[in-house]
């Protein structure tokens, strides 16, 4: 599992291990490390020996690894250029060791010509707003030839504690971060400037505390968490999840969510709606029923609102679902038309997977407020309405009402945005719940298991919603073999 946590906790947890360490010897363990990345990519594209390599540096601890880092490879034969954005706060040990192994410092960009790879050690993991223009216009100059760029910790000018991003940041191919990872690092739209990551183990990890801030699902967590049947198993000790969704103008949101229902590992769907007649015809597996949802048989868990519409009868379908006693999750329509004082007051547990544009109605506030702060949205709604809630997007985001650690999604892919791929989603998750995962459980594993499928579906080519259905089978086999 990836772990991410606050500047003030890694700040802190740097302060009690450097107690216990030589002085220099925290700072030293992370430049071996970002040596060993820096040359990792030189080696890509040529060789370490005779390389061009430019490091900018700011003022402040960042810089120094990265003045280190071009002292150990400027040892190796690169031939390494610092220039320095503020020279009379650069790192002077780190300063000193670069010139001692043969690099030089360097007034500006003019005359550098072709540059091998740039080093971005300018802000770091304790700068706050976008670039300054200066940095800006020095960026954009030495990398014009579309030069690689590896960055120091964090790339520059992104948030670190939220993934937010003011003003010009730099965009990375690759990020080495030290210790741990930082939430800015995994949540969009900061993460789409790290590039490649890669974790500098530096001896942090005992100086952390439980929680993290953030955490993101690997293969082995996800296939710990995986509802597998027992022999004593049947239909109904499987689970059996009851969907609500379709309309006679969006029949197809019927079968996308039954869909992923039945690729979620429950033991049977019960489907509810207008939409029966496509459903059956697609899925005769299926357990349908004109409704209302409460004459449908029993279940372990239910979805509401993919293609739902507007009317009496949706409003009437979605505070019927959310008067029983199993736990629900609530999507698309059913987000407009459910009643937030009832979502508070639920006791058994509820899952709201809204868009962008669906948190910001909950919240009453703009899309771009949603996108451009990612994190505060999906804690605020969970926090406001009493649920677990996944936001979905290019990062996935799972958060609790509880003092949980937010989990982020790493398998999305800008191939989901089709129409669709959410109420399979919707059916996926929702049939994991009624497997008897825990929400924030059921919500992470669904993110996961519908990121990869869309990968599988796709083959690098256009993806449908059917596709990311398709591809469900093959996501779960894959985690399962590891």
């Amino acid at each position: 599992m990836r772990r991410a946590y606050s500047v003030e906790t890694v700040r802190a947890a740097e302060a009690a291990l450097m107690q216990r360490l030589p002085e220099g010897e925290l700072m030293r363990r992370a430049a071996a490390g970002l040596a060993t990345a820096c040359g990792d990519l030189l080696r890509r594209n040529g060789r370490v020996y005779g390389s061009r390599v430019l490091l900018l540096i700011g003022s402040g601890d960042n810089g120094g690894d990265a003045l280190y880092a071009g002292a150990r490879l400027a040892r190796r034969g690169a031939g390494v250029r610092a220039l320095l954005l503020a020279p009379d706060r650069a790192h002077p040990g780190g300063l000193a060791a670069l010139l001692a192994a043969g690099g030089q410092v360097v007034d500006g960009a003019d005359g550098l010509g072709v540059l091998d790879l740039v080093v971005d050690g300018i802000t770091g993991i304790g700068g706050r707003g976008g670039l300054r223009e200066d940095a800006t216009g020095l960026l954009h100059t030495v990398t014009r030839d579309r030069t690689p760029v590896l960055a120091v910790d964090l790339p520059s000018g992104v948030e670190a504690d939220t993934g937010e991003v003011h003003g010009d940041a730099v965009r990375a191919d690759a990020t080495v971060t030290f210790g741990t990872y930082k939430p800015g690092l995994l949540i969009d739209p900061a993460a789409e400037h790290a590039g490649a990551l890669r974790l500098v183990d530096i001896g942090l990890g005992p100086e952390l505390p439980e929680p993290p801030d953030l955490e993101a699902l690997q293969y082995a967590d996800v296939a710990a968490l995986l509802p597998v049947p027992g022999p004593e198993s049947d239909k109904y000790r499987r689970g059996v999840v009851g969907v609500v969704a379709g309309s006679e103008r969006y029949p197809g949101a019927a079968v996308l969510a039954v869909a992923g229902a039945l690729r979620g590992g429950a033991g049977a769907v019960r489907y509810v709606g207008p939409g029966a007649d496509a459903v059956i015809a697609r899925y005769p597996e299926a357990l349908v029923h004109a409704g209302p949802p409460s004459q449908a048989g029993r279940v372990q868990a239910w979805v509401v609102g993919p293609g739902l519409g507007d009317g009496r009868s949706a409003e009437a379908a979605v505070a019927e679902v959310l008067a029983a006693d199993v736990p629900v999750l609530v999507d698309a329509d059913g987000l407009r038309l459910l009643d937030a004082e009832t979502v508070r007051t639920r006791t058994a547990p509820t899952v709201l997977t809204p868009h962008a544009g669906e948190a910001a109605a909950l919240l009453g506030t703009a899309r771009e407020e949603v996108e451009a702060g990612r994190l505060a949205a999906v804690r605020e709604l969970a926090a406001r309405y009493r649920a677990t809630v996944l936001l979905k997007g290019s990062t996935t985001l799972v958060a609790e009402a509880r003092d949980t650690p937010v989990r982020v999604n790493p398998t999305g892919t800008s191939w989901l945005a089709t129409a669709g791929s959410g109420d399979v989603l919707s059916g996926l998750t929702g049939s994991l719940l009624a497997a008897g995962l825990a929400p924030r459980d059921a919500a992470s594993v669904g993110a996961y298991l519908h990121g990869l499928a869309a990968r599988h579906g796709s083959g690098g080519a256009p993806v449908s919603a059917q596709d990311v259905a398709d591809g469900i089978g093959a996501a779960w086999r894959d985690v399962r073999a590891g």
